[in-house]
């Protein structure tokens, strides 16, 4: 069946006896090896989802080059992805190439910002999605490898290279891959897709535009309030602990530990969100520029003064996320150690980048 996929891409013809070497030397790789993606390989990738080969699924920015299915299949090959990944790696380009996203923004921007990739649904267990103890580290070949592809694509369609389009400041290893599943099994709370509208049965991939991940440890906190105080002033710093509100929207990641703490006192995910956006908050003079930090909370005032009715004083609280709503909940992680981890997410608006959950049709 895979031998009669045609493809269109132009083969490379080499008598290198080391193919990874002229991948390398051909610019195409995020600095590691990558697969050499042979004919053969690319076909069985393509054969793991029932798709034109040349249909486009967007384009990718910042140079919006064309997503088609087989350029996806190859740099998913590249990646390391195995052909049941491939359903997920293509709902997940959906949303890199969906305008609301601004892979543009994201990838030249002097923020160090990466696409998060969140998988929700059965296709978890399916292909092998760890949601569990090391949810965002190492050692798990569909996490690694999806979220790598992505960031193979952004380079080799979308045209964002290091030190060349992408100014990434300091940049983190995050860059390379960055992909988790909710542990929906021990989460007391509806999974992500679930909020999102759509149904527990359907697998849903989610992007966000997100930075290094903070890790919060507190094995102290034994009620929902001290352990949301606990968890949310360690969110305070996310930027800069002078930027009230934060720019951009935020992912929190809490751990299955810490969600049990929150769900025995009656918490659901709402709960928590205005909580956090309810009690963490800074008199105006604690953010004055100057004042503990040459920052200064600055241009990120203007919009919560523009609905102020009271001129502020030096007393007025402000808060340190833009509403409830910004504030993304998951749960990940193992179920022994109370360590949860917040992302901080590019710039929020027009000219930031957006949350985007699509379905992965199998």
């Amino acid at each position: 069946m895979a031998e009669a996929i045609p493809l269109r891409s132009p083969r490379i013809q080499t008598q290198d006896d080391d193919p990874v070497e002229v991948l390398f030397a051909r610019g195409v790789t995020d600095g590691l090896p990558v697969v050499p993606p042979t004919e053969e390989r690319v076909k069985r990738m393509l054969a793991g989802a029932d798709r034109d080969p040349q249909e486009v699924i967007g384009t990718v920015g910042p140079n919006y080059g064309r997503a088609t299915v087989e350029k996806v299949a190859i740099n998913a090959v590249m990646a390391g992805c195995h052909p049941s990944y491939f359903p997920v790696v293509l709902a997940a380009v959906e949303a890199l190439s969906d305008e609301k996203f601004n892979a543009h923004a994201l990838n030249v921007t002097t923020f160090s910002a990466t696409p998060l990739t969140i998988i929700n649904g059965p296709i978890r267990q399916q292909i092998g999605v760890n949601c569990g103890h090391n949810a965002l580290g190492h050692g798990f070949r569909a996490n690694a490898t999806i979220g790598r592809a992505l960031r193979l694509m952004i380079i080799n369609i979308g045209g964002a290279k290091p030190q060349q389009i992408t100014k990434a400041t300091m940049g983190h290893p995050a860059q390379y891959t960055f992909c988790v599943g909710e542990n929906e099994e021990e989460s007391p709370w509806e999974p992500l897709h679930v909020e999102k509208g759509f149904r527990p049965d359907q697998s849903t991939v989610t992007l966000f535009g997100g930075h290094s991940p903070l890790q919060i440890n507190d094995h102290a906190s034994r009620s929902a309030e001290q352990l949301a105080l606990s968890i949310g002033w360690t969110m305070a710093s996310l930027w800069n602990h002078k930027n009230f509100p934060v720019f951009s929207d935020t992912v929190l990641v809490v751990c299955p530990e810490h969600a049990k703490t929150f769900a025995q006192d009656g918490w659901s995910k709402n709960d928590l969100r205005q909580f956090l956006f309810e009690k963490i908050r800074r008199p105006w003079r604690e953010l004055r520029p100057g004042v503990n930090g040459g920052e200064g909370a600055g241009v990120s005032m203007i919009p919560l003064r523009n609905q102020a009715t009271e001129p502020p004083t030096d007393e007025t609280l402000y808060p340190k996320f833009p509403e409830a709503g910004s504030i993304l909940v998951i749960v990940a992680g193992g179920t022994a150690g109370r360590f949860s981890a917040a992302v901080p997410g590019l710039a929020r608006g027009d000219s930031g980048s957006r949350i985007m959950t699509k379905e992965i049709r199998c």
